[in-house]
C-alpha cells in the first residue's frame, strides 16, 4: 500500500497574527495620515508621508522575517498581506482627510 502525500498546504495564520497585522496597519496609516499634510519628511515625491509609511511597513515585514527565519507568506498569506495593505492606505486616507477638514473647522 502507498502512503498519502505529504501536505504541501501553508498553514493558515493564526487570529492573533491577523489582528496584529491588521491592527497595527490601521494604526499606522492614521498616524501617517493625520500628520500627512504638514510634510514632515519634506516636500519631495519620495519624502511623501505615504510613501514613508509603506517603507516603514517593508522594512516591518522584513525584520519579521529576519527574526523568525520564515518567509511572510508562510505567516500571512499574500491575500492577507494586500489587505493589511489596503487596510492602511484606507487610514491613511480617512485620517488625511479629517485632519484636513477638521482644521478647516477651526
Amino acid at each position: 500500500m502507498t502512503e498519502p502525500a505529504p501536505s504541501t498546504s501553508k498553514p493558515p495564520a493564526t487570529g492573533r497574527v491577523l489582528t496584529w497585522w491588521f491592527g497595527l496597519m490601521s494604526i499606522a496609516g492614521m498616524g501617517f495620515g493625520t500628520f500627512s499634510e504638514a510634510r514632515p519628511f519634506g516636500d519631495d515625491v519620495l519624502a511623501h508621508p505615504l510613501v514613508i509609511f509603506f517603507a516603514v511597513v517593508a522594512a516591518g515585514l522584513l525584520g519579521l522575517r529576519v527574526a523568525l527565519r520564515r518567509p511572510v507568506p508562510e505567516i500571512i498569506s499574500d491575500r492577507l498581506l494586500m489587505i493589511g495593505c489596503l487596510v492602511g492606505l484606507v487610514a491613511f486616507l480617512i485620517s488625511n482627510w479629517l485632519a484636513v477638514n477638521l482644521v478647516v473647522l477651526r
